[in-house]
């Protein structure tokens, strides 16, 4: 890839404040920032929940909370985990490495990405601030009808749960229309679908996900929303409803999303084995058809979620069929894992530690889930400890340690900072022991019968023991997070700096500065083989290539920052809070001019927007 260094541009404008430039940013490796710091914010909230849990389940018969307050505590740790943090955190790689990745200087969108971000960031303040009204959800992060209507949760905890949601999948359908144009429209001159890094494809399988399953839990919420709301009785059986159609809408939905969580895992994982261990990937077109694989039968499968609501032996029989069919797709993901550092040369930084922690967790996992999908095994398990064991094992075993592992791997590149070593394997150590000590024990307390979601339960049973240990556990596990913050404000402070390459990595990201600049790439790069840059160091007879310059942006097209992402999600937030008042209170105001001026807010801004100029100088230039 040739690099070319460009004149100097010219500040023909004054320089915004710090704060104005990051609330108008569009661009899309600081919405890639900001999606990450918040979506920590909100892991860490989920983190308290789950802590708080523990320590209630400590001992038998204790009351350090209320049950009220504790059925809150695992509705909003379930929610939280799930849509605030690991999917967000996902979407800070997605946004931020997509383009760079890809060879693109942004997404196809910027301001529609910008957009995104406000919503979910709002729409997760939403649902938090029912804890400041003593009001948070309290139905289980499934929110099962009937039990979710007015006549059985007649606060506004569940509104705040359907109405959070709905704001949600707005960002999240908004995001997975973004990136699967920017994949399939701004890839590098030559770089086709099979030269494509492992990630982007993870990333593109991930949105076709999300563009099928997030308008199925929309219209469930909507109808939703009409029962609780306006007196329909969609769910209400007394009524000619069905309770079981929620549960098929919510699982079609629902399964899928146990995909969409792990998929970027899966390609984090995949970018990281090749590079830590000096081969490229083995069987990537293996891996390729594996993952799509996987996506497709997730979908298929929705109802082994259901086996103990009486669907029937003919039913029973294909789901579980079907469910393990997902073990041979999976099972070939992890044996081209094993063969790319089979005979490698192994560097052991920590990046590759939480990549084998990944694969040793999610194996795991993986092996309670055909357990699962064993219908007369599943009656026996299902609402037990065992499935909490199972479902950690895969989603926080597989999701988390991965995440991790792209955050040791890709913060140089995002901060010009290489995280410490040291650190960051106490990280590691403290992160493996603690969670194998939480979850493995639950196991073996939800085959000795112990419920999920109880809020205590008698001495004498047996359990006591266990769920000690679990706690214990749980406590290592949230000091190690501890540890990762440590490491996070050290390296800010004093933290080695980050030269573009520092891994020797195999993909166009690290051919650029560290941390990168606004337009990304001086000029756009052409691609040939798969590995871009290990066959540009190739063609060059090196092992790494200079550290590029940094060049200004004169002349290269950017779009400007722009208010009017934000207002729109500002909008749609009054909206939903003039729904969400009118439920309980609609004759004692008319709250429906909240959503009406909510609704004016965002159609007055995405019509600015439409008509903002595409191109403004100042975008151009590097602060």
């Amino acid at each position: 890839m040739a690099t070319t260094v460009l004149e100097p541009a010219h500040a023909t404008t004054a320089k915004r404040s710090v704060l104005v430039e990051w609330l108008t940013t569009v661009d899309h490796k600081r919405v890639g920032i900001l999606y990450g710091a918040s979506a920590f914010i909100f892991f860490l909230m989920g983190g308290i929940e789950a802590e708080i849990i523990r320590l209630q389940l400590m001992k038998p018969d204790n009351h350090l909370v209320s049950p009220e307050f504790y059925n809150q505590l695992f509705t909003m740790h379930g929610t939280t985990m799930i849509f605030l943090a690991v999917m967000p955190i996902s979407a800070m790689f997605f946004n931020f490495f997509v383009p760079l990745l890809i060879g693109a200087r942004d997404v196809a969108f910027p301001r529609l990405n910008a957009m995104s971000l406000w919503v979910f960031i709002l729409g997760g303040l939403f649902i938090n601030f029912s804890f400041l009204l003593n009001s948070a959800p309290n139905g289980g992060w499934f929110g099962y009808a009937p039990l979710s209507s007015r006549e059985y949760s007649p606060g506004v905890n569940m509104d705040f749960w359907m109405l959070g949601l709905q704001i949600l999948g707005i960002a999240s359908l908004a995001a997975g229309v973004n990136f699967f144009t920017t994949i399939l429209n701004m890839r590098a001159k030559g770089m086709t679908l099979m030269r494509m890094p492992m990630f982007v494809w993870s990333v593109l399988v991930t949105q076709v996900l999300v563009l099928l399953a997030f308008p199925v839990i929309t219209v469930a919420l909507i109808l939703l929303m009409a029962d609780r709301i306006y007196g329909a009785s969609f769910f209400e059986l007394k009524a000619a409803g069905d309770p079981m159609l929620w549960q098929h809408l919510f699982w079609v939905f629902g399964h899928p999303e146990v995909y969409i969580l792990i998929l970027p895992a899966f390609g984090i994982v995949s970018e990281i084995l090749p590079v830590f261990s000096r081969k490229p990937l083995f069987g990537y077109s293996a891996m390729v058809f594996s993952m799509a694989f996987i996506a497709f039968l997730g979908f298929g499968v929705w109802s082994h979620h259901m086996f103990a609501t009486g669907m029937g032996p003919l039913a029973d029989s294909f789901f579980s069929l079907a469910t393990m069919l997902i073990a041979i797709p999976t099972g070939v993901k992890i044996f081209n894992w094993i063969g790319t550092i089979w005979g490698g040369s192994l560097q052991f930084k920590t990046p590759l530690y939480f990549a084998l922690g990944f694969i040793a967790m999610f194996i795991m996992g993986g092996l309670s889930g055909v357990m699962h999908a064993v219908a007369p095994a599943d009656l026996q398990q299902t609402d037990s400890y065992f499935v909490v064991a199972h479902f950690h094992y895969v989603l926080f075993g597989g999701s988390i340690f991965a995440l991790a592992a792209g955050a040791y791997y890709w913060w140089p590149k995002m901060f010009g900072r290489v995280l410490n070593e040291t650190l960051g394997k106490t990280h590691f150590w403290l992160m493996l022991i603690g969670f194998n000590l939480t979850f493995f024990p639950m196991h073996f307390s939800g085959l000795l019968g112990m419920p999920r979601r109880i809020y205590t339960y008698p001495a004498g049973l047996g359990l006591g023991w266990l769920n000690l240990l679990s706690t214990v556990g749980a406590l290592i596990l949230g000091f190690s997070f501890l540890v990762f913050i440590y490491n996070i404000i050290t390296t800010w402070r004093s933290g080695e700096p980050a030269p573009a390459d520092p891994w020797g990595g195999a993909t166009l990201e690290w051919s650029i500065p560290s941390p990168p600049q606004e337009w990304n790439f001086a000029v756009e790069p052409e691609v040939h083989e798969k590995d871009a840059l290990w066959a540009m160091k190739r063609a060059a007879g090196v092992r790494m290539l200079p550290e590029p310059p940094r060049v200004s942006g004169q002349g290269i097209h950017l779009p400007s920052p722009s208010w009017w992402p934000l207002f729109t999600a500002i909008g749609l937030l009054v909206f939903m809070v003039g729904i969400l008042v009118r439920g309980p209170v609609s004759h004692a105001f008319p709250f429906g001019l909240i959503s009406a001026a909510g609704f004016a807010i965002a159609a007055f801004s995405i019509f600015k927007w439409s008509y903002e100029p595409p191109d403004h100088h100042t975008s151009h230039i590097a602060h």
